[in-house]
């Protein structure tokens, strides 16, 4: 009889306890237990490096690897930045705008320079997003574009979750990224860029991150926006894509959307709403 209650007490605090850990909790546990793995990982390679090294095939890899370097810069220099045909298009030369649809059917960039057109653009957003009652977060922004296809980019997403039995948990992500606006024309642009990534909390690591994104201008004064950012950190991966309708007016932006995350292990769809300032 006390073995069986033991074993019962016993199911039930395992079961309690699983039940308990919330989602950002089990973020930080599946970002920081990479780390020793990845450890493990990099000395056995070492190892296996060393023991079988061979002067012949380290030739025939150089060689190999030379030529491999020559053809990806001749076949992706023109899909990454600028193909020679498009130089003659007016969208090579398009100036960025004050802000979207300041007096016409035109989006983040114009053909011909005059008032609707600046130097230089930022725009400051803040969404919130939120899963459900007990977890929901915050998005912060700031987007700055000059010399017509180069920006900078900073990203401070803080989510909180209540947790009824262990308390509250927070976690914060911050992304710096420079961005190279691939495509510009009046009505669509889209943009690639590379940066960094740091996650707060338990985690503590700055990881490598690439960035892809894109607006279409279909509807005055509407537009589509859709972005993915993806960080490495300790050998998982950090995923944010971002899905919204935007609404413009005059310098303000009004958007609502889909956000969904990949922290780690655990997955969050949440549901997004927010403003923007164009400066």
């Amino acid at each position: 009889m006390k073995q069986a209650t033991l074993c019962v007490l016993l199911l039930f605090t395992t079961c309690y306890l699983g039940y308990s850990q919330g989602k950002l909790e089990k973020a930080e546990e599946s970002l920081t237990k990479k780390e020793e793995n990845r450890r493990n990982t990099s000395r056995s390679r070492s190892r296996d490096s060393f023991n079988s090294s061979d002067s012949e095939d380290s030739y025939l890899s150089d060689e190999f690897f030379g030529i491999f370097i020559e053809l990806f810069l001749g076949i992706t220099y023109y899909t990454t930045f600028e193909s020679y045909w498009e130089r003659d298009h007016r969208a090579s030369y398009a100036s960025i705008t004050k802000y979207p649809y300041y007096n016409s059917k035109k989006g983040n960039y114009a053909y011909d320079w005059g008032d609707d057109t600046t130097v230089f653009g930022t725009t400051i957003s803040n969404r919130f997003i939120v899963e459900n009652q007990k977890l929901y977060g915050n998005h912060l922004n700031i987007d700055m574009r000059f010399l017509k296809r180069v920006g900078l980019e900073a990203d401070y997403l803080q989510l909180w979750e209540d947790n009824t039995n262990f308390g509250d948990n927070s976690l914060a992500i911050f992304t710096a990224m420079a961005k190279y606006h691939r495509v510009r024309t009046e009505r669509f642009d889209a943009w690639w860029g590379l940066g960094a990534t740091y996650v707060d909390g338990e985690v503590k690591e700055l990881g490598f991150t690439y960035g892809l994104g894109a607006e279409l201008f279909f509807a005055r004064p509407l537009s589509l926006e859709a972005s993915f950012n993806q960080a490495f950190i300790n050998g998982e991966t950090v995923n944010t894509f971002n899905a919204l309708l935007n609404y413009h007016y005059k310098r303000l932006t009004f958007s609502g959307g889909y956000e969904h995350l990949k922290i780690g292990d655990p997955d969050f769809s949440m549901f997004s709403v927010g403003v923007g300032v164009s400066f």
